[in-house]
């Protein structure tokens, strides 16, 4: 009776659902519906520059400002952690109504500080970024026969030793007409949506129109003071503007006003509102990104599967002529052991620094899961480019939830090494919630002090840092030590042979074992290095990064990649009689960090070439070396975990005296 209920309510909650609609929007992703005539009011976002990479407030230069004065949106965690300021601008439409020669402002005399503040930005290749309705304004330019999107558009432009600034925008806004579904009416857009319900209208309601394209064009137009002395905002400017953005004419000079001024036209597209981010996701060379991956992946596996097959067959080899002895035969085998058979007395005798390995260890099996479910959110939409800053703010609330895990984890790994032991958990538990936490601390400050001095929009403001401290130790602290608790409580991992008093020594080998660690992290960084490329220029090169679903089978082959590459070198350092494999197993897959700090380092030489000033590079560099700590701890741990697993299986298999 109960399997019929639960069949009758899906097939209610099916049917209401086909009623309601022909399909859905993800969450921050609602359309808006604007009726001829509507205002539509542009955003502003923060300056940005590849040049560097320091972000600064819009109204830092002397733009033109609303007349209802400077108002900051409303913004989420993770785009005040990106440096977004999101606030209002003077430049404002009405749907579907073309409009030219619209007057703006005109600024007062430029300062001695204004004039060098405004060529030096104009050096530094600044972008302004606006946003129609929760889209970035787009630019289109053509180099060699190709056409090249840029989100944004420069300030202006240094021609020999003349300044020339963009003053004249001509604007060309995409609508298509609006499409009721029957579901709701949205109002708003991702940062406040109200939802009115529409069943029952009949759709008696006027026609209204979506925005789904917003592109510029700058122009720098040469405008007389005399022509703007008595316009007000939003007048008709006197004398007829031609837009054309192969030339330059309004150039910048000390104590003399500029003049701003925009252009306005509607297009009706074919382009319906769950494609209008196309645009921005269609980036050139994506042939290349998408054949590069694949390329990738199938090297990788085929390489990962022949290490794999050879491994398990050596290894069950040994197992099998073992297992096939007699019993007087296995006696006299005993007498004449030889390789990974002679450290069974050892192989699970504690490592040094053994809370240090529990605490990295649970520390990074929480970094690990909160990479794994953020990627897999990302993957299924529900953090789109559209929603700004929320990539940013699930990591944070996924770490913080996954705090249980890292103290579950680290604990047990405590007991199990010393053998069921309870003492020190509570101090493990602690320092699994501040070790890497701590390290993040004292980096991002660091970096923070260098934005603050520079009065950048990208340095945290100091009431974020508060929450973001309140976040770690009423949120994150106690859900780790409630996990360290369970961990306590839970039976400890037994060993399956014991453990010599008198440690047993290990014969001098051929070569040092640090190469074969150094060297392992190639395999595991061939994964991954041309997906790094795409990663890197979105972070560094303002570009929109969105193939998570690649990025997510690119994690999991590099999860497999290295567990198979620490269980190889582990069982080599065994068969060498190195019993010392704790350590050894987690920098194995661990040292691919090594490598995607020097490809970081390589970038910032060979691709970064405009990265001016050593606050810019300092930052760059510290944002890297944050990123590759915690891949080391990441794939380190995974490394571990595996040759941990595989050395108790092993020695679980056979029996020796």
């Amino acid at each position: 009776m109960r399997s019929l209920d639960k069949f009758k309510i899906w097939v209610l909650f099916i049917c209401l659902a086909s009623e309601l609609g022909h399909g859905f929007y993800l969450p921050g992703s609602y359309p808006r519906k604007y009726g001829v005539g509507d205002f539509l009011n542009v955003k502003v976002n923060s300056l940005t520059s590849i040049d560097t990479e320091l972000p600064y407030s819009y109204y830092s230069l002397p733009f033109c400002q609303p007349q209802e004065g400077v108002k900051d949106s409303a913004e989420n965690l993770g785009e005040l952690l990106m440096g977004d300021r999101i606030e209002n601008s003077p430049y404002r439409f009405k749907m579907y109504t073309n409009e030219t020669e619209i007057f703006l402002c005109q600024t007062k005399s430029l300062s001695g500080e204004e004039f060098k503040l405004l060529k030096k930005r104009i050096d530094e290749m600044y972008q302004v970024n606006l946003i129609l309705d929760n889209l970035p304004a787009i630019r289109y330019t053509r180099k060699d026969g190709y056409f090249l999107r840029w989100t944004g558009y420069p300030i202006g432009i240094r021609v020999q030793d003349a300044y020339y600034v963009f003053n004249h925008l001509k604007f060309t806004v995409l609508v298509h007409k609006y499409e009721e579904t029957n579901v709701a009416r949205v109002m708003g857009t991702g940062d406040a949506a109200e939802v009115i319900s529409t069943i029952g209208n009949g759709g008696s309601e006027a026609p209204g129109y979506e925005v789904v394209g917003f592109e510029v064009v700058p122009c720098s137009v040469q405008h007389t003071p005399d022509s703007a002395k008595n316009l007000k905002l939003y007048s008709k400017y006197p004398t007829p503007i031609k837009c054309d953005p192969t030339t330059v004419a309004m150039a910048i000079k000390e104590n003399e006003p500029v003049s701003f001024t925009y252009e306005v036209n509607f297009v009706e597209s074919d382009i319906k509102w769950p494609s209008r981010w196309d645009a921005y996701l269609k980036m050139e060379g994506a042939k290349v990104h998408w054949f590069s991956i694949l390329n990738s992946l199938m090297v990788i596996t085929f390489l990962a599967g022949i290490v794999l097959v050879i491994f398990l067959r050596t290894v069950r080899r040994d197992l099998t002529r073992y297992e096939e002895l007699d019993k007087e035969a296995q006696a006299q085998m005993n007498e004449e052991l030889s390789g990974w058979k002679l450290v069974v007395s050892d192989v699970f005798r504690a490592p040094s620094n053994p809370a240090l390995l529990c605490v990295m260890v649970g520390d990074e099996v929480q970094i690990l899961g909160m990479g794994v479910v953020t990627i897999m959110f990302a993957a299924l939409g529900f953090m789109s480019p559209a929603s700004r800053g929320t990539l940013i703010t699930g990591m944070l609330f996924f770490y913080m939830i996954l705090g249980v895990v890292a103290g579950y984890v680290a604990v047990r790994l405590w007991r199990t090494i010393f053998c069921g032991n309870h003492k020190g958990w509570v101090s493990v538990s602690w320092k699994a919630a501040c070790f890497f936490p701590g390290i993040a601390f004292f980096i991002l400050t660091t970096l923070n002090f260098l934005l603050w001095g520079s009065h950048s929009t990208g340095a945290i403001p100091f009431s974020l840092f508060v929450v973001l401290i309140l976040l770690w130790f009423c949120i994150s602290v106690p859900l780790t030590l409630l996990g360290g608790y369970f961990g306590a409580k839970a039976p400890h991992i037994e060993y399956p042979v014991r453990i010599n008093q008198i440690p047993r020594e290990i014969p001098p080998q051929k070569y040092p074992s640090w190469l074969l660690v150094l060297g392992a992290g190639t395999l595991p960084f061939g994964t991954l290095f041309i997906e790094l490329f795409f990663i890197m220029s979105s972070l560094w090169m303002g570009r929109v990064y969105y193939v998570f679903g690649f990025l997510l089978i690119v994690m999991i082959l590099l999860v497999v990649v290295c567990a198979e590459v620490s269980l190889v070198l582990t069982y080599m350092h065994l068969c060498v009689e190195d019993w010392k494999w704790w350590w050894k197993s987690f920098f194995a897959s661990g040292s691919v960090a090594i490598y995607i700090f020097l490809y970081s380092v390589n970038y910032l030489i060979f691709d970064l070439k405009s990265l001016s000033g050593p606050v810019s590079a300092t930052l760059y560099l510290g944002y890297s070396l944050f990123m590759v700590l915690a891949i080391m701890l990441a794939t380190g741990t995974v490394g571990f975990l595996s040759s941990f697993w595989f050395v108790h299986y092993l020695f679980s298999s056979v029996k020796l005296d």
